[in-house]
């Protein structure tokens, strides 16, 4: 179904459906009536953008709402297909196209806007929403202290932390006569580092209808999202950077076009429903290469191994070992490109060419070794700095090569960055990726970003959000490139672990660091959460079954808690496993088996958290991935508590001990419930769960 384009009359109203959306069109008005199970009282449209110098008609403060021409918009028209919905409007000033997408296999949205100036003058576009929904609090007014919000807390070393609180927590009181509130739930990320205090995702849910709404806003960079009431009613308001938070604004010629982020929403019942929603619509984003199609093992030297410090001696001692496992990749990670010590290294990064005092036969012999080993050889590298001391690289850049403010260069940690709008920026690095591929033998590559670059740069755009924007879309584009230039090579992304865990960068690399966590006691309360902000064969986990049990006596509880760590998304094994006596590394190669085996599940499972979300320091942790009436999942008994209780949805058929093989636990099984006594503390299992149908 289609409209042609035509402004209807005053008084008509017209109705209309996408998927789960519900449109009316009224007194040449559009707006959202219904979206799932929430229904909106608002007569208010779904867009704001605001224009410099025009009327901000508000008591609202600094909220994103009551824009310039929000209220001017006017209907033009429409065009409807199964999967595919456009809406046009206009307002004196710019022409507005909003594009919503959706897939059979899940109940979520997807959605972006696109604005053309219309008018004979250039404009300057402050903020613009991708889109804005009302209707949270129902068709009657919910209590406060029913409708709660979940915020996904990021730190480095602590990443993806719900944090969940009523909107009376918040702040927001109940109606009717509260006069228009400043109060509002909101969250700006400002910079080039996109998940580094939040992630660009929520969770609203309504406890007494059990309605739940789950958003993220895929901005490799700045994002805004806010919550607040207008009408009597509460709305979302998704968006990137805009003036306020991020210092954007986009200046606009006449009949320029403009492209905001795009943002997701999903529906579901409750906790679990929601996040599969989201997760089944995220596969359909994510980015793949036919190279990972299987999901393969990861072994990389980094972490409680060699640091920022590899030799070709040490790789050919740790190697060997490794393939015993069945790895299948085997990463160098920091250090294999200076001859500068380990400790004192990322000052002097940017040229990528291999270390000769580090592998004074070259890289490609140690390549070639690892691959006379049955598994497949990568390399680290972080492509979009230059250090401080990289004098070479310095001399060979000019300076709008780099990110600047103010005509200087922008500097951070001892690191410049690089501005990929730069065509010899392009050239160099491009250089790089394939001499580390033809010349060095990288058939996996792990880009790292070390440092965030803050709000952007000014040169050669109008603010320096915008600058942000632009040096990030550069990025990615190039990234894509070299993914179609190398399809047979794995391109990692990481950021000092997940601090840009946003699903633009995962629409581009296969597969994203989730942590650089170094203690394993600590990261079952990411591993248990994670699965919420990426898909399971994208989060990448480290497992490092000795870690500093190098300097003491190896205990097998911690390798089978580190192995388990890494079960429910991609195994990222470290540490020193040439310490380890047959039956250890047994244990070891076991775990590898373990992950294989579910990883064709994996690809079709989704998240399963039978208690919700992980509170950081809770004594035990269980969650997993569920497909149909089959879960497999890991419990971890992080204290001195001896026991686990769950219950599930359905009566249980049958549960096994998937890992280890030699069970540490005891199951009691009584209809849907399942008690596991553990045999010991500080230990974990895994456990594949068979429901009734």
């Amino acid at each position: 179904m289609g409209f042609a384009e035509g402004r209807i009359n005053t008084g008509d109203m017209i109705r209309f459906q996408f998927k789960n959306i519900v449109f009316v069109i009224e007194d040449t008005r559009i707006r959202i009536e219904s979206f799932g199970e929430f229904k909106n009282q608002s007569k208010r449209g779904f867009l704001e953008v605001h224009i410099a110098g025009e009327n901000k008609k508000s008591h609202a403060g600094v909220k994103m709402i009551n824009s310039s021409e929000g209220a001017r918009l006017k209907y033009v028209s429409h065009n409807l297909s199964e999967n595919n919905l456009s809406i046009v409007q206009e307002s004196d000033l710019i022409r507005t196209n909003t594009v919503f997408a959706s897939y059979n296999d899940t109940n979520a949205i997807r959605v972006y806007t696109e604005i053309c100036n219309i008018s004979s003058e250039n404009i300057v576009v402050e903020d613009v929403s991708a889109i804005v929904v009302g209707g949270l609090t129902g068709e009657e007014a919910v209590s406060m202290d029913k409708l709660y919000f979940t915020r996904f807390i990021q730190s480095h070393h602590l990443e993806c932390q719900p944090h969940r609180s009523s909107f009376k927590d918040y702040g927001f009181v109940n109606y009717p006569g509260q006069p228009v509130s400043q109060i509002k739930i909101a969250f700006a990320n400002i910079g080039s580092w996109s998940t580094k205090e939040e992630l660009p995702q929520g969770l609203i849910e309504n406890i007494e209808t059990n309605k739940y709404l789950m958003f993220q806003i895929e901005s490799h960079s700045s994002w805004y999202y806010e919550i607040s009431e207008r009408e009597k009613d509460i709305y979302l308001y998704l968006s990137g950077a805009n003036s306020t938070y991020g210092s954007w604004h986009k200046k606009l010629a006449k009949d320029e076009t403009y492209r905001t982020v795009t943002a997701a929403i999903a529906f579901g019942n409750n906790q679990n429903d929601v996040i599969a929603e989201m997760t089944k619509y995220r596969r359909h984003i994510c980015g793949n290469c036919d190279a990972d199609k299987k999901l393969p093992t990861i072994f990389n030297e980094y972490m409680h191994l060699s640091w920022d410090s590899p030799t070709e001696e040490n790789t050919k001692k740790y190697a060997p070992v490794v393939a015993k496992t069945g790895i299948e990749y085997y990463v160098i990670d920091c250090g294999w490109h200076n001859e500068e010590p380990g400790e004192c290294i990322y000052p002097y990064v940017g040229q990528w060419k291999e270390s000769i005092s580090r592998f004074p036969n070259g890289i490609r012999a140690t390549t070639d070794f690892i691959r006379s080993l049955g598994m497949k050889a990568g390399l680290w590298i972080e492509p979009e700095i230059i250090g401080v001391n990289c004098k070479d690289m310095l001399e060979y850049y000019d300076d709008d090569c780099f990110l600047q403010r103010h005509g200087k260069k922008i500097l951070v940690n001892d690191r410049y960055f690089l501005d990929y709008r730069h065509p010899k920026v392009i050239d160099y690095m491009s250089e790089t990726i394939r001499r580390m591929v033809e010349d060095y033998g990288a058939e996996y590559i792990k880009f790292d970003f070390n440092q965030d670059a803050g709000i952007g740069t000014d040169y050669n755009c109008a603010s320096m959000g915008e600058g942000m924007e632009l040096c990030g879309n550069a990025f990615l584009d190039w990234v894509e490139d070299m993914k179609m230039r190398f399809p047979e090579i794995i391109f990692e992304g990481c950021a000092s672990g997940g601090m840009r865990m946003d699903y633009k960068s995962l629409a581009t690399f296969s597969l994203m660091s989730t942590s650089d966590q170094t203690d394993y006691m600590k990261y079952p309360y990411i591993a248990a959460n994670v699965l919420s902000a990426v898909i399971p064969e994208q989060a990448a986990v480290w497992g490092y079954p000795v870690g500093e049990c190098a300097k003491n006596e190896i205990n097998n509880n911690q390798i089978i808690m580190n192995m388990i760590n890494s079960f429910l998304g991609r195994m990222h094994l470290a540490s020193h496993l040439e310490l380890m006596d047959e039956s250890q590394l047994q244990l070891v190669t076991d775990g590898v088996k373990v992950y294989e085996k579910i990883s064709e599940f994996k690809r079709n499972a989704v998240p399963y958290m039978p208690w919700g979300f992980t509170d950081y320091g809770a004594e035990t942790v269980s969650s997993g991935i569920r497909w149909g009436d089959l879960i497999y999942l890991a419990v971890w008994n992080l204290s001195d508590v001896n026991y686990a209780e769950i219950t599930f949805d359905k009566k249980i058929k049958n549960v096994d001990v998937e890992y280890p093989g030699t069970s540490n636990v005891d199951l009691i099984v009584t209809e849907k419930n399942l008690k596991v006594k553990f045999c010991s503390p500080q230990s974990a299992v895994f456990l594949r769960i068979e429901l009734e149908v």
